[in-house]
């Protein structure tokens, strides 16, 4: 199995007209003829182009942004477990004012969840614009500066400002990741991705077997290690508590969220690259070889393939230089603006609602699990904490169920189709959510209010996050899809819209509970998450015609066409 490139280029005129065809999502992965693998986007000579970089330099830069998503998260969530703790030490005892004052001290969750939606209004046009580096840089040591601060902070209203500053700063290891990954992977390798961290162990026809046209698999990693991060902070969390205050979870977290940042400040480079510089050049017709080593294949794309451009590897402290001039001629208040009216795209619309009905489900349970697990069963702060083992386990199962079994349909689906895949060909996958979603929420209501055991709930919780790993990553890897090459744009139209309602939601949550009772609040949740999981029917069918459509609009052309320096050929 041999490789092509994604464009053969003449002119540049043809290079415009060729690209806007292939906007949209629908991309041919594999040659009609031959099964070919095509590479898209096409790469360049450059040995400084993160395509071409080696596979132990691409996976140790998306570890460490999902390992600073994972501690980013666990000292964002892992607090909530110490509410009642928290609560007593800035507002003191009074069995008549606890449950208001428990309500108001959560505003240092949902403050801070409400900032990570804001924030990337900030930081993505930022990187964008300027490149990765600059706002991996200044997000974390921001990120650090506000954790120590939080942990210091002597009264309610300096936590809640520092709460707020590690917010923002957490938007971009959250949001900033994805544009990352699409930076450093071809197409088809993203998908399986992780599998080729250790090649050696596989044989020619297993690595041959492994190189598919698929998508999902980093995205899945970055997903669980949003939602892992969450549950082993908490549980994390809950520990600490039983011997020292909550104070010492910010300073054990701020540990670890430094060694990131001066990892990232001395051996994290720049991975937006302008491949515009490539695709302005003339292509070398491309060798149709019937036989390649798969690893070369999948690796390492024969040069003769690739663009024209210069041949120089860069320096350790070029690498590292922190700025590297721009990236699109794009404005920046342009590229703020373009995530609040994205949300009239039809996929990302169906994608925010994806993301906002389990965000609600897990801002529901963090407002209320804590104290909810104390007043039925009687646990103390740190067994609570420990009801978060069943999301780390959640959130590890959905890589295989988000990732996997979605690659495993899609393909299928190519396959029929003659090797064209369209974004749609994902959404079957979500079948599963459809399932594990309103199960979880009535597993988690239905413990508390008939005092069913322990397990019930926390059963409930574990699907909770294994549904939120599973949709999200189906949602995401669709509009990431479907609109490529204004990828950061959409992916902030989730993060801000689920943010907002998140936080809204926050207002009534132990109100609504204490009204109406764990199984009525929950029964709702769970009708109202299943109406959306259904909603993905109508977009499998339709959801390719609607983008089309809308893509016309005067309105689109007008606020979401995006520049032609921002197209990569997918």
């Amino acid at each position: 199995m041999s490789i092509l490139p994604a464009q053969e280029i003449r002119l540049q005129e043809d290079v415009d007209t060729k690209l806007k065809e292939q906007t949209l999502g629908t991309v041919q992965l594999r040659h009609n003829e031959t099964n070919e693998i095509i590479l898209v986007p096409t790469p360049s000579n450059d040995p400084n182009d993160p395509l071409n970089w080696s596979p132990t330099r691409k996976y140790y830069i998306f570890s460490l942004t999902c390992f600073g998503i994972f501690f980013a998260h666990a000292v964002i969530v892992g607090p909530a477990v110490a509410l009642e703790l928290i609560t007593l030490e800035f507002f003191g005892p009074g069995p008549d004012t606890v449950p208001n004052n428990i309500a108001k001290a959560s505003y240092l969750q949902t403050g801070c969840s409400l900032m990570i939606g804001a924030g990337n209004l900030i930081w993505v046009p930022l990187a964008i614009k300027y490149g990765r580096r600059p706002v991996y840089i200044a997000s974390y040591l921001l990120l650090t500066a506000s954790c120590i601060w939080s942990g210091a902070a002597a009264s309610f209203g300096s936590a809640l400002v520092g709460r707020l500053f590690l917010g923002f700063a957490c938007a971009a290891a959250e949001i900033v990741a994805p544009l990352t990954i699409t930076d450093l992977f071809f197409l088809h390798q993203r998908g399986r991705a992780m599998v080729s961290v250790y090649p050696s162990l596989l044989t020619s026809q297993e690595r041959l077997n492994q190189d598919e046209p698929i998508l999902t698999i980093c995205i899945s990693i970055y997903t669980c290690s949003l939602s892992a991060g969450v549950g082993v902070g908490v549980v994390f969390s809950g520990l600490i508590t039983q011997t020292y205050s909550w104070r010492m979870i910010f300073w054990v977290f701020s540990a670890f969220v430094g060694t990131c940042t001066v990892l990232v400040l001395f051996t994290f480079p720049e991975t937006h690259y302008r491949r515009r510089y490539a695709t302005e050049l003339e292509v070398v017709p491309s060798r149709h070889e019937s036989t390649k080593p798969s690893s070369q294949c999948l690796e390492n794309p024969p040069s003769s393939s690739h663009t024209s451009s210069p041949s120089t590897w860069k320096t350790y402290l070029a690498t590292m230089r922190i700025f590297s001039g721009t990236y699109t001629s794009e404005p920046l208040l342009a590229l703020m603006f373009r995530p609040l009216v994205a949300i009239t795209l039809p996929a990302v619309f169906w994608a925010t609602l994806i993301n906002a009905i389990t965000t609600g489900m897990i801002v529901v349970i963090s407002a209320n699990f804590s104290n909810a697990f104390s007043t039925v069963y009687g646990f103390h702060t740190w067994q609570s904490g420990l009801t978060y083992i069943s999301t780390i386990f959640g959130s590890f199962l959905a890589i295989f169920c988000g990732g996997h079994f979605t690659d495993w349909m899609a393909d299928k689906l190519t396959i029929r189709s003659g090797g064209t895949r369209i974004p749609e060909m994902r959404l079957p996958a979500m079948i599963i959510s459809l399932i594990t979603g309103p199960l979880s929420c009535i597993l988690y209501g239905a413990g508390f209010e008939k005092k069913l055991h322990w397990i019930c709930p926390t059963i409930g919780i574990g699907l909770v996050n294994f549904t939120t790993v599973q949709s999200n990553n189906v949602a995401l890897v669709y509009i990431l899809d479907s609109y490529r090459p204004i990828a950061g744009e959409v992916i902030v139209t989730q993060s801000f819209f689920k943010a907002v309602f998140g936080f809204l939601l926050s207002f009534y949550v132990n109100v609504w509970v204490q009204e109406s009772g764990y199984l009525s609040v929950f029964g709702t949740l769970a009708g109202i998450s299943a109406a959306v999981f259904l909603s993905t029917i109508p977009f499998y069918f339709f959801g390719n015609r609607m983008r089309q459509a809308t893509w016309k609009w005067k309105f689109s052309r007008q606020f979401l066409h995006w520049h032609p320096d921002r197209e990569v050929g997918e």
